[in-house]
Formats: C-alpha cells, structure tokens, sequence
C-alpha cells in the first residue's frame, strides 16, 4: 500500500449530495431537527476519513481496493482514495447500488 499524503482533502461528489439530499429530506418529513443532527454527524464522519482512509472496509459494490464502504447507522457511504484527495460519491441505505445510473461516480 502506498504512502498516502498528509493533506488529503476531502471531495464530495454531486452523486453523493444528491442521495444525502433525499434521505434528509425524508427525515425532515418527521422531524427537522433529526435531519439536521442526521446530516451534520455523517458529515463529521467523513471528515475523519483522512486519518486513516483504509480503516474502513473494501467496497461491497466495487472490485477496487481504493474504494471504501464507510457505515453509519445502516447507511453506506461509499469513497475513492486517490493520491492527494478522498473522493466521496456513493450513498445507500436500501438501494442496490450506491450511486444512481451504472458505473457513475461523479
């Protein structure tokens, strides 16, 4: 495994946002406040990723070591390790696939 930079940063793909998007929107159908909780600790959990971008298993949906399936409450948060960035792309709760459309990770 290579030596991965000090300052990774962290890209959130547009497939990501949108997914996230929907699942606090449906939260926000109960309760507002959950959906903001919901949606701040996953995204603190994605900004600890760069410590340690490898703790984290190897993806169920993709024959990739660098990309990595970090769980959070039953959801998937699906991320690439590049040289100098993570780049996150999937989310999925009940869904078959992380992102929507086939092999789209943008």
């Amino acid at each position: 495994m290579k030596k991965l930079s000090e300052s990774m940063k962290i890209v959130i793909k547009k497939s990501f946002l949108q997914r996230l998007g929907r699942q606090v929107d449906f939260i926000a159908n109960d309760s507002v406040k959950r959906a903001r909780k919901f949606s701040k600790e996953i995204l603190e959990q994605i900004n600890k990723i760069p410590d340690n971008p490898y703790i984290n298993r190897k993806s169920i949906y993709f024959n990739e070591e660098s990309i990595r399936d970090l769980i959070y409450k039953g959801y998937t948060v699906v991320y690439r390790i590049c040289d100098d960035e993570i780049q996150v792309f999937g989310f999925v709760k009940y869904q078959e696939l992380p992102i929507d459309g086939v092999n789209n990770t943008e």
